[in-house]
């Protein structure tokens, strides 16, 4: 059973209002004690309403709870704007709304899904810097699918890159640009959120020996350094 299925039957267990000894929850799981303890660390760190501590049990208290979901990534990302709105709304009482409900969203998330060597994390950036790749996902999206160059900078270095892009990931709250870059000669994995200028080319490519999404991917998976 994977961590977002074990927390979500968590949930389901403690929603009927009554005190769960910490032993008793393990063994329903099929799980160490220790690791139901980090489970309930993580759930009540995400907000949910749950009192308790170890060795004495964990309850409910007037949950509001929603069937399981299945997203796909452009859902998660919409979600993700229309929370980065909230966030920088006036009331606080809606932003803070609005951070407890990302931390929950971060809990759901599946623990073995991959992540960038750089660390890029659901949690880790703010709204606002989130909020401005979203200008970006059109055009790379359409110089993705037509295979047309790009021509850009960004805001940690002004020099202007082209790049083939290649492919769009979603880490949660960041996405991340993996493209063949003509300028350094490598690939590149850059921070959509971090792009500053972007022009479209007309100039198109085709796929050349070294410097595919594939040849990436091997080089990724065997360790070797990329070309």
């Amino acid at each position: 059973m994977s961590r977002a299925d074990r927390l979500v039957d968590l949930i389901q267990i403690l929603r009927d209002g009554r005190l769960h000894r910490g032993r008793d929850l393990a063994a329903a799981l099929g799980i160490s004690l220790r690791t139901l303890y980090r489970d309930m660390d993580t759930l009540i760190a995400s907000r949910i309403p749950i009192e308790g501590e170890r060795g004495l049990g964990y309850v409910m208290t007037a949950p509001i709870t929603l069937p399981p979901l299945n997203l796909t990534l452009q859902e998660l990302e919409a979600l993700h704007l229309g929370l980065s709105v909230v966030a920088k709304a006036s009331d606080p009482e809606m932003q803070g709304a609005a951070e407890t409900l990302s931390a929950k969203i971060d809990a759901a998330l599946p623990e073995d899904r991959s992540a960038p060597a750089a660390g890029l994390g659901f949690a880790v950036y703010p709204f606002a810097e989130a909020a401005r790749g979203f200008a970006h996902m059109a055009p790379l999206r359409g110089a993705i699918r037509a295979r047309r160059k790009l021509d850009l900078t960004t805001l940690d270095d002004p020099a202007p890159l082209r790049i083939r892009p290649l492919q769009m990931e979603y880490w949660g709250r960041v996405w991340t640009l993996t493209a063949w870059c003509e300028t350094t000669e490598d690939f590149r994995a850059l921070r959509v959120d971090r792009i500053d200028t972007l022009d479209v080319s007309f100039d198109t490519f085709e796929e050349e020996p070294g410097k595919t999404l594939a040849d990436h991917l091997a080089a990724m998976e065997s360790g070797a350094e990329t070309p």
